[in-house]
C-alpha cells in the first residue's frame, strides 16, 4: 500500500488481500482486486472492490468493502449491491464492514445471498480480526490475548491496543 492511500483504500486493499489468504475457507478458489464487471441486464459496467472466484471458475461473488465506523450498512446500500449481483450474474456477494448490517439490510442480504464479513476498521495485512459466518480469523504481529468471552485484544510493541468482541 502506498503511503498516501486514503484510509478507505487501505481498508479495501487489506480486505481483498485477507479474503484471498483464506479463500478456500470461504468456498472460493481465489479473490481478485478492484475491477469492472459487465451488467448484462443494464448494459453498463460496474466497478467492484473485489471478485471472489468460485472453485474451477464456476461463477463468482462480488466483494464490496465499506469502512463505515459510525453506522451499520442500511437496506438501501444492500439493495444496491443486490442489484449488481442480479445484473452481473454473480452468485452472491460479500460485504466487508466493521459494524455489520441494520435489520432491513439483513433481510435484503438474505434474499440476495450477501454475506457479512466483520473486519476491524484498523486492520492491516498482519494485524487484523475478521469474522465470516462462524469463523474468526486473527492476525497479530505482536502479542494477542484471547479471553473466554471471545474478546480479542491485540497489544502492539508500542503499547497501543485494538480490541474486538465477537458475538
Amino acid at each position: 500500500m502506498a503511503k498516501n492511500d486514503k484510509v478507505w483504500e487501505k481498508y479495501e486493499n487489506v480486505a481483498v488481500y485477507l479474503l484471498d489468504q483464506v479463500a478456500s475457507e470461504l468456498g472460493l478458489e481465489h479473490v481478485e482486486g478492484k475491477q469492472d464487471v459487465y451488467g448484462s441486464r443494464s448494459g453498463t459496467s460496474w466497478e467492484i472492490d473485489g471478485k471472489g472466484v468460485k472453485t474451477e471458475n464456476e461463477g463468482f461473488v462480488i466483494i464490496e468493502c465499506r469502512r463505515y465506523t459510525t453506522s451499520r450498512q442500511n437496506q438501501e446500500k444492500l439493495a444496491s449491491l443486490g442489484y449488481r449481483i442480479i445484473d452481473t450474474g454473480a452468485e452472491g456477494g460479500i460485504l466487508v464492514s466493521p459494524l455489520g448490517f441494520q435489520e432491513g439490510a439483513k433481510k435484503v442480504a438474505a434474499a440476495e445471498g450477501i454475506h457479512a464479513v466483520h473486519m476491524d476498521q484498523n486492520s492491516t495485512r498482519t494485524d487484523y480480526m475478521f469474522r465470516f459466518l462462524n469463523k474468526v480469523f486473527v492476525g497479530a504481529s505482536d502479542t494477542a490475548k484471547i479471553t473466554s468471552t471471545a474478546t480479542i485484544t491485540v497489544i502492539r510493541a508500542d503499547g497501543s491496543q485494538t480490541s474486538s468482541t465477537s458475538d
